[in-house]
């Protein structure tokens, strides 16, 4: 199918497309919230795949899908960094106030809602979050790729870990009721 689409073979594309679509949307969704908007990076995201093919080491289904979710991660956040402020400081004001929230229990909540939920981050700590968690890289990769210190990246992944927890746990409650 690659090489199909490296000579142009618009039906090689859109097998292309269609396989991974859906993936890439929910990929979308974790960096940017809103569907109208992930529609422009998936756009973004797929012209890129088109033109970059040819140079795409083919390894197996898995390494296809693995580069399909960077290119649109990092289209992504490239998106989030040109339209959203972000607020990356090393040091943000603590809230001594606030109780730590209970470790929340995450597989009660139905995937589309938790990535709401990290859609909801603001937009610092959504990125760490997600490329943290679902990326894996790590805090110095982070740092570099978003131009923060190191000691940033893991603050800001701490504070996301601590707001998504409650969200989590304010959820759960609420199915109880």
């Amino acid at each position: 199918m690659l090489q199909a689409i490296s000579r142009g073979e618009r039906q090689a594309l859109r097998r292309l497309y269609e396989r991974y679509a859906d993936f890439a949307m929910a990929v979308g969704l974790r960096y940017v919230p809103r569907s109208d908007e992930v529609r422009d990076v998936l756009q973004d995201s797929f012209v890129k795949i088109l033109t970059q093919v040819s140079r795409f080491s083919y390894r197996g289904e898995g390494s296809l899908k693995s580069w399909v979710g960077r290119i649109v991660a990092n289209r992504a956040i490239d998106y989030v960094k040109e339209r959203e402020r972000l607020v990356l400081a090393d040091q943000l004001p603590d809230t001594p106030d606030e109780p730590e929230p209970d470790d929340p229990e995450v597989e009660k909540v139905p995937p589309d809602v938790l990535t709401q939920m990290i859609g909801q981050l603001p937009a610092g700590y959504r990125l760490v979050f997600n490329l943290h968690v679902f990326e894996h890289c790590p805090h110095s990769e982070i740092a570099r790729q978003l131009g923060i210190k190191e000691n940033s990246s893991a603050s800001q992944f701490f504070r996301a870990r601590k707001m998504l927890a409650r969200m989590i746990n304010e959820y759960i409650k609420k199915q109880r009721l």
